[in-house]
This record gives structure tokens, sequence and C-alpha cells, in this order.
């Protein structure tokens, strides 16, 4: 169990740091695009992006 949680915490760190080291321009520009955003736009985003490794998670392990 202990392998899977820090496996799937590794995967998370390679996939955030694509971002920033393929187009580090990009990154600075989401990254501003985001401080301008509200809290509740925000909070949406991170609901449907938990729903959405949630689904992905659920068709991987049934």
């Amino acid at each position: 169990m202990w392998q899977d949680l820090f496996s799937a915490l590794a995967l998370v760190l390679v996939i955030e740091g694509l971002l920033p080291f393929l187009t580090p321009g990009g990154y600075r520009k989401a990254l501003s695009t985001m401080l301008e955003m509200d809290d509740r736009k925000l909070r949406i985003m991170g609901l449907l992006s938990m729903l959405a490794g949630l689904f992905f998670l659920y068709m991987v392990r049934s």
C-alpha cells in the first residue's frame, strides 16, 4: 500500500514538472492567469481536477 502511495506522489511530481520544464513562459502565463481568478473559479477547477483523477483511478483499478 505505501509503495502505491509513494508511486502516485512521484507521478504527480513528474506530471506537475512537465509544463514548467517544457514551456516556462506558458507556465508563467498560466500562473498569472490563475492569480487573477477569484477563489470560486479556482475551487471549481480544483474540484473538477479531483473528480477527473478519481474517474481515471477508478478506470485503471477496475
